[in-house]
């Protein structure tokens, strides 16, 4: 298929062939433009030259498997990536998204299903779309969260963050120690209430490790049980 122009362009990635002509088929009817890749290296060579705005893309591959494939593409790459499973285990779904997935759906799936997740994940504007106005780096104690240079500082030192880690900690610096559930964070950050609750457990999870001091004694980024997350106002 041609691309059309401004189309949303997605890359399917899996070794079943018919699996990839069944999702591309739904995907195409519901206006996306469709590439589609059978192994690791191909997916990665096609998302380096036609830039998709979303990978669907199968855990289990031959050349590359889907982890490793996901881990390179975010050394490039910002498109919001689906990871696909066969496997139900817990540990799969923590390391799939632990490295840049934005979400998993389990095998089998209803094709719907996939094309809601696309749907919901391409409602919020792409990272790169210009703002009418830049926004006013926020600082918070020692920390300074400057979005408009994709930048944050802790006590003066930088400090990475992916794209998703930097949008979920800029949400929580909207209002410092005021708590977000985890329902408000999936629809400010993910564009959407319908992703599963995992997804910012993991993102927190991430968060703190490039964050925090002691990990396992978060001071910025704090727990509320039973509610969601707050960023602390004033540290202990």
């Amino acid at each position: 298929m041609a691309p059309g122009v401004g189309a949303t362009r997605v890359l399917v990635v899996d070794d079943e062939e018919n699996l990839v002509e069944l999702v591309q088929g739904y995907l195409e009817r519901d206006g996306y433009d469709v590439l589609t890749a059978g192994d690791g290296p191909t997916a990665l060579a096609l998302t380096r030259d036609e830039k998709p705005d979303l990978i669907v893309l199968d855990l289990m591959l031959p050349g590359i498997d889907g982890l490793e494939v996901c881990r390179r593409v975010r050394q490039f790459s910002d498109a919001y990536i689906l990871m696909l499973t066969a496997r139900a285990e817990e540990v799969d779904k923590v390391v799939g998204l632990s490295v840049g997935a934005d979400d998993y759906l389990t095998k089998p799936f209803s094709p719907r299903e996939l094309v809601a997740r696309v749907r919901a994940m391409l409602r919020r504007p792409r990272s790169s779309t210009a703002e009418p106005e830049a926004p006013v780096p926020r600082k918070v104690g020692d920390l300074v969260i400057d979005t408009a240079r994709f930048e944050v500082r802790k006590r003066g030192e930088p400090v990475a963050l992916t794209a998703r880690e930097l949008s979920l900690l800029a949400t929580l610096s909207e209002h410092p120690g005021h708590v977000f559930t985890r329902a408000q964070l999936l629809e400010k950050v993910w564009g959407s209430a319908l992703y599963d609750d995992h997804v910012v457990d993991v993102n927190i999870g991430n968060l703190r490790r490039k964050l925090e001091d002691d990990p396992a004694r978060p001071r910025w980024v704090q727990t509320v049980r039973g509610v969601g997350y707050r960023l602390a106002d004033h540290p202990a």
